[in-house]
């Protein structure tokens, strides 16, 4: 990828390196390498050294010998004898600098006959004393290794060298006087931009001219010396030509409109991992997970890592980027952060026998055994299906199986381009009879799924056509051989697909870009606190499949870098390259979905401008733009430059060391506004800035909330890993920060987090992303300084450890289970109820739970549901507290230098999760929806009347979001009782109730209390009515509806709480205040405020996303809800004729129902509207007098406003009653219900409910069949 150009030159090469022994300095074994000294001389490693690099110093881009050095021979020397093989292994690599900007490297390795004598006897020595230590091995029987290869043979080598050799001379493989010995050696260009196949090219042809019997036609040092001073880059959207050693080299750079460069063969990573793999894979880079991926071919490594990287556009990966790890840095991968790391294997070991640090949030690719080991809970990428049918023709159609070739060997795939006629005679080989139907994909239900839908889109995939070659380019053979231009073409073929995907999802991501309305100074300081892009309402567009991985993008990195460079960038000029490319796309597809721009469907589009960026392509290599001067003879003195075959000779330094002095080629091939031009197209690529402000700006935005981008690549003291290690811990705990912040901004709202408190408004998608994303940091904290590794979650393995520990120090007979931290320290509950001890706080006993849900199978599920578990409860920074204060364990588990070890960023750490507290999470009982969990029932009755002598059978039933209990017979001694059932969600509403029987069968409930004995949650359920026949208004079971209490304030670590949730409005609060036994009488204006505040609340709950609505029945049923507030409506002004009998409400409405249905035979009043108003009011008050349910009066009146509510009827009921003659006589002249202008007010109020689908829950209108 063309991100941050490190030179500013135009020279297409920067420097020309040579690596390899220092015969000087002799053999030094290469400890950090990492091999063991088992091994016999030859497979050892042993140091290599940069012996040559030209020029000596590049202006921007200056020589880092250290990191040239480790990744030109990553492994070090290797040596070998006549009888190995020798091929010559290219592979290019990556110079990341600590600012992000990159420079790449392209090394072909050949093995060249050591002459030096000291070398060989030192060879021969060493060989006598291993052959000493090893000369009782000979007796036991071991079957010989084969050699380890560093090659990657293009071809199978026929001769397989080593299991030929017979035992004795494996040990005694390297004799002075019978074997040639021979060293490798590796030529390398370090250029600014990554053209591959050129760099190779080139390479491969000044390799040949050392091997071949005859002389090359000028000096090595002419082609070098032309190939770094003499050959410019091409400027965007051209292509060059210039002179290798034997044949013409092209390269071509795409233009500004087009997508990046990118000169790798994507082919060769669909043929090596599989579409489905490579998608997996995508979708882990995307969300920031650690990649690593393992290959014995350096090759591989750079190719899979380039390829998906270049795949993200317009993202770019924003964190630690090695795509080849030299061995002597493998505690990197201890790294806390999110990276993309390559791991050389020797071919040998087994996966297993691999310790890496942590796994808890790897993904881990086995290139070479088309395998791939993925973290949990990966969501899949949007539309995969369709997106891998998709794929899947293109690569077809270049005769790649979507499926890949597992175990290959071959190290490049062949792009066959047969036409048509040839896939017929084809099919024998195999390659494309049908690849789908293939055993592979039989045994892969994803790609069963495929073919499914390959029917249905009636795509088949047998009569497929296969590419044909178009035939103006086989006349252009010549400028470019036909193997790369098919390279090319599949390159950009798939990488348009991919980028239609984003300019797609993101078609109006502009929308949302929140601009800030400060300068960019304080914009910069202020940049963690910033939100750049509204996510939920970009979130709340999307369609429902895309969720879970979206929402978890937008928390990534790389989508925040990519909206500050939107945000930094105001007109076109500004923008990079990517950003502007991009905003083009999008534009084009908004003007052709003109009619419906922000309507966002899951109808899968496929890409439609494959052709023309083909085209484009095509044509530069059709039509060569420039040529570069050839390579000619040097001013060099007699006798320099002489040539041995087989040997690459010491260049002359003194005429590679510096250029000419006029650049020959600027006059001969560019016009001087070509230069001119080329300048400013790469100030637009980034190639060079010198707005400095604006690069300081860009680079301080990627940096923001990385750490540490990249690893330095010298020679490690232990004070440079130290320091590494610090800024690891420093970065961890900057991550927490920030992500608690995030977490409690998302859950209260931005002003709210300012003033101190907040109202509860996000669960759901988003919610359970960022909980995710909190339990990765954790794990990736408790896996820094690991000194064992065990099982894939380093904090579950921490707390079985603390739980074993905590187990066997438990004495017996002692205080009950271990980790109790008993009565003292135990929360107090809610004031007056003692009915209900609380639970007691134990980080053993959460434990316990998580371990008693066979639902979770893994370790870093429980470690994740534990973390839910805690954070529900309000007991993650106390539990981790306590976890931690083991010192010995901590110690014993983790090195010096680990997070967990640096005991203020520890203190601080904490404090961070403990501003957790101060909101209310779900993200337990949300999630784990099928779990069973003990709830714990108490039925608090009055103690002063009835408690003792009631002598009917009590019944509960408890209702919540996700399910209800049924009925359950509650004892009558003890009214409680603990049962288990099935997640019921949060908990709405208890029903309950007695049957009557006995001779006191009244009973006066004060409330109900119901405990999660899991999660620890307890509503509280006020009733405070009696519960009888011939008493209160004659009810045998009432619904009541609950509220989750919360722990009172004395516990100082609760000083911080929200408002609890859906409390009544502040205003009730003020009239209120008469003594509860006296009710209180509220005059017409507290009246319709009343109700305005209910139906207000009613309003605001469905004005918010589904995800995120609190309990509907709680607005309806509960304390200053819909029902209340009607109540207030009917009993103002209401006649009560006797001292002792008290009247209802549900009395008034049923002599109204006997005056309509009179009224309705006699036909009062003809209007149509008046008559069915009135069916529709008889009807339902029929329904709920004849339920068998023993509700009573104030149960049915509460029925009615439910179900007049649900079928928006309440405002023509009112208007009815009001002219009803029933309320002249029951009603004093002052009461509402007669005043004509507050009745027309309240009808207008109860009006705005008829916008929404009001659902009821179950409970409340059990037994009614309308």
């Amino acid at each position: 990828m063309t991100t941050g150009f490190s030179s500013g030159s135009c020279r297409f090469a920067d420097y020309f390196v040579i690596c390899g022994l220092d015969t000087e300095s002799g053999l030094e074994p290469d400890e950090l390498s990492g091999e063991n000294f088992e091994q016999s001389p030859l497979r050892r490693t042993f140091k290599s050294k940069v012996l040559a690099h030209f020029p000596e110093n590049v202006e921007l881009n200056p020589f880092d010998q250290d990191a040239v050095g480790m990744l030109c021979m990553p492994k070090g020397l290797s040596f070998r004898t006549q009888v190995d093989t020798r091929e010559p292994q290219f592979h290019s690599f990556i110079i990341t600098r600590e600012d992000g900007s990159r420079t790449y490297g392209f090394a072909l390795t050949f093995f060249e006959e050591v002459t030096s004598k000291q070398i060989c006897s030192a060879m021969q020595t060493l060989y006598h004393m291993h052959n000493a230590e090893q000369y009782d091995i000979l007796h036991t029987p071991t079957s010989p290794k084969s050699p380890k290869r560093l090659e990657e043979p293009r071809q199978r080598p026929i001769l397989q060298a080593a299991p030929a050799i017979s035992r004795l001379q494996r040990f005694n493989s390297y004799d002075i006087s019978r074997d040639t010995l021979f060293v490798s050696k590796c030529i390398c260009l370090i250029t600014p931009m990554g053209f591959a196949q050129a760099c190779r090219k080139v390479l491969e042809q000044l390799y040949q001219a050392v091997s071949s019997p005859q002389p090359p036609p000028l000096p090595l040092e002419s082609y070098v010396f032309n190939i770094l001073y003499e050959v410019p880059l091409p400027p965007s959207g051209r292509s060059l030509k210039f002179s290798g050693v034997y044949g013409p080299v092209v390269c071509q750079r795409p233009s500004t409109s087009e997508l990046p460069l990118f000169d790798f063969a994507i082919g060769e990573v669909f043929d090596l991992l599989g579409v489905e793999n490579v998608l997996q894979l995508f979708t882990c880079a995307l969300l920031e997970m650690q990649i690593l991926l393992y290959s014995q071919h350096y090759q591989r490594l750079m190719t899979v890592a380039e390829s998906i990287t270049a795949l993200m556009f317009p993202f770019q990966w924003q964190h630690v980027y090695v795509p080849i790890l030299p061995a002597s840095l493998l505690h990197f991968l201890d790294a806390p952060v999110p990276y993309l790391m390559g791991l050389h294997s020797n071919g040998q070991d087994d996966r297993t026998k691999l310790e890496l640090p942590q796994e808890a949030n790897l993904c881990f690719v086995d290139i070479d055994n088309h395998f791939i080991e993925l973290p949990e809970e990966l969501p899949q990428f949007p539309n995969k299906l369709e997106f891998i049918q998709e794929i899947s023709e293109i690569l077809m159609s270049f005769s790649i199986s979507p499926e890949g070739r597992p175990h290959s060997s071959e190290s490049q795939p062949k792009y066959r381009g047969p036409r048509s006629v040839d896939v017929v005679s084809d099919k024998r080989n195999g390659n494309l009879a049908s690849p789908l139907n293939s055993y592979l994909l039989r045994e892969n239900e994803t790609i069963a799924r495929l073919q499914a839908l390959v029917k249905r889109t009636g795509v088949s995939l047998e009569k497929l056509e296969v590419r044909d070659d178009a035939s103006g380019i086989r006349d252009a053979r010549a400028q470019c051989d036909e193997e790369e231009l098919k390279m090319h073409q599949l390159n950009i073929h798939v990488r348009e697909v991919f980028a239609n995907r984003f300019t797609q999802m993101f078609a109006d991501y502009e929308v949302f870009v929140i601009q800030p309305n400060q300068d960019k100074e304080s914009w910069f300081t202020n940049r963690d606190q910033m939100q750049n892009f509204d996510k939920a309402s970009f979130l709340s567009d999307q369609p429902e499949p895309y969720l879970p991985f979206l929402s978890r993008f937008l928390e990534t990195q790389m989508f925040a870098s990519f909206i500050d460079g939107k945000i930094l960038c105001h007109d076109d000029e500004d923008k990079e390259h990517t950003l502007r490319v991009f905003d083009m796309r999008v534009d084009k597809i908004r003007m052709l979905n003109v009619r419906t721009p922000t309507l966002r469907t899951s109808m899968y589009q496929k890409c439609t401008n494959i052709e023309e960026a083909e085209k484009a392509i095509e044509m530069r290599v059709l039509k060569i733009d420039h040529t570069a001067l050839h390579p000619h003879l040097l001013d060099m003195k007699i006798g320099q430059g002489r040539y041995e075959q087989g040997f690459f000779p010491r260049l002359q330094s003194d005429v590679l060391s510096t250029g000419p002095t006029a650049n020959k080629w600027t006059k001969r091939s560019a016009p001087a506004q070509w230069r001119r031009r080329d300048r400013q197209k790469q100030h637009t690529e980034h190639l060079y800035l010198d707005n400095d402000q604006r690069e300081k700006y860009i680079q301080e935005a990627r940096n923001l909330g990385t750490t540490i981008r990249q690893p330095k690549l010298s020679n490690l003291s232990p004070s440079v890993i130290a320091q590494t290690n610090w800024k690891f811990v420093e970065g961890l705990l900057k991550e927490c920060r920030n992500k608690t912040k995030r977490m409690l901004v998302e859950k209260m709202g931005r002003e709210a987090v300012e003033l101190g408190h907040g109202e509860v408004s996000i669960t759901g998608v988003e919610e359970n992303t960022l909980i995710a994303s909190l339990c990765d940091l954790l794990e990736r904290i408790w896996s820094h300084g690991l000194q064992v590794k065990q099982g894939k979650s380093a904090l579950w393995s921490h707390l079985l450890h603390y739980q074993e520990s905590k187990e066997k120090s438990a004495t017996p007979g002692g205080l009950g289970p271990p980790g109790f931290i008993h009565d003292t320290e135990r929360r107090k509950s809610d004031g007056g109820v003692s009915a209900m001890p609380p639970l007691k706080i134990s980080l053993i006993q959460d434990m316990r739970h998580i371990q008693n849900i066979s639902e979770i199978k893994t370790d870093v599920g429980k470690a994740r549901a534990w973390v839910r578990l805690s954070m529900e409860k309000k007991l993650l920074s106390r539990h981790l507290k306590q976890l931690l204060c083991e010192h010995d364990l901590t110690k014993k588990l983790y090195k010096r230098y680990a997070f967990l070890r640096c005991d203020d960023e520890k203190e601080q750490f904490l404090y961070h999760l403990l501003s957790f507290n101060a909101v209310d999470y779900f993200c337990f009982t949300n999630v784990f929806t099928t779990i069973m969990i003990p709830y714990h029932v108490v039925v608090a009755s009055s103690k002063k009347l009835s408690g003792s002598m009631f002598t009917a059978n009590p019944w509960v039933c408890v209702s919540g979001e996700l399910a209800e209990t049924g009925v359950l017979q509650v004892p009558r001694n003890t009214l409680e009782i603990t049962f288990e059932c099935q997640n019921l969600g949060k908990l709405t509403t208890v029903q309950m109730g007695h049957d009557n029987s006995g001779l006191y069968a009244k009973w006066l409930v004060e409330c109900v209390l119901v405990r999660n004995e899991i999660t620890g949650h307890t509503y509280k359920f006020p009733c405070g009515r009696w519960l009888g026949k011939g008493v209160d208004d004659g009810s045998l079971e009432r619904i009541l509806v609950g509220e989750l209490m919360t722990p009172s304030s004395e516990n100082d670590e609760r000083l911080c709480r929200t408002p609890p949730m859906q409390q009544s409005p502040g205003m009730m609060r003020r009239f209120v205040t008469i003594s509860p036994n006296s009710k209180p009488k509220l005059n017409t204006g507290q009246i319709q405020e009343g109700v305005g505040e209910a139906i207000n609340g009613i309003v605001k709950h469905f004005h918010k996303p589904e995800k995120e609505r609190g309990s509907l029945t709680l607005l309806l049923c509960g304390e200053y809800g819909l029902v209340w507030a009607l109540e207030q409506v009917f009993q103002h002004g209401f006649k009560s004729p006797r001292l002792f009998k008290n009247v209802f409400i549900w009395d008034f409405l049923e002599k109204s129902q006997v005056y309509f249905e009179s009224a309705e035979q006699k036909e009062v009043n003809p209007d149509e509207n008046w008559q069915s108003r009135v069916r529709h009011f008889c009807r339902f008050m029929r329904a709920i007098n004849s339920t068998p349910r023993n509700i009573g009066k104030d149960g049915k009146f509460q029925m009615l406003v439910c179900l007049g509510a649900r079928d928006h009827l309440l405002h023509h009921w009112i208007a009815l009653l009001a002219d009803c003659p029933i309320t002249a006589q029951m009603y004093e002249d002052t009461a509402l219900i007669k005043d004509r202008t507050l009745v027309n007010s309240l009808i207008r109020v109860l009006q705005t409910l008829q916008e929404f689908n009001i659902i009821l829950e179950a409970s409340l209108v059990k037994g009614v069949g309308i």
